[in-house]
């Protein structure tokens, strides 16, 4: 019999799974994608409030009024960075600067629409939040895992350091 004329189910084998394996891979590897968001006009422009007024004084509280400004004597401030758009949702971030050093960074906005963005974010946001406390500043770390996230993070919390120091 002739080499070319032999059955060959080995291979037939072989190439069916090979072919199987390769479709799932690629079927696996698609991300589904988000419907784009728009951003907002309000979005553009960071609200920066001041507080401390005087003891016995009827002034606004530090988280009152966005975009109010009051006198301080001790120098707190809180400012609320723009709203980054991501990939997953907005991302923004709320610090409060006394006497020039970073004392509380909050985030305002983070992605939240589905159990594994809460999963996520459960564990970014506190560190995220401990590594701008130490850094005093915005030149923090990634979280591995949440890469989305943590650049929105950051592109917020610059602007808001920005708007917290003007």
């Amino acid at each position: 019999m002739h080499a070319l004329k032999k059955n060959r189910p080995l291979r037939r084998i072989v190439l069916a799974s090979a072919a199987t394996v390769s479709g799932m891979v690629l079927l696996l590897s698609l991300k589904p994608h988000a419907t784009p968001v728009l951003a907002t006009a309000d979005a553009k422009s960071p609200s920066v409030s001041s507080s401390s007024a005087p003891s016995g004084s009827s002034g606004p509280s530090a988280g009152s009024t966005p975009g109010a400004k009051t006198g301080t004597k001790s120098g707190t401030k809180t400012a609320t960075g723009d709203t980054v758009q991501t990939r997953w949702g907005p991302v923004q971030v709320r610090v409060t600067v006394e006497g020039g050093k970073l004392t509380d960074v909050t985030a305002v906005q983070y992605p939240q629409d589905n159990p594994r963005d809460q999963e996520i974010n459960s564990y970014a946001l506190p560190q995220l939040r401990r590594e701008a406390l130490a850094a005093q500043s915005a030149q923090i770390d990634m979280v591995s895992g949440a890469t989305y996230t943590s650049t929105g993070y950051k592109q917020s919390l610059q602007s808001a350091l920005d708007a917290a120091t003007r």
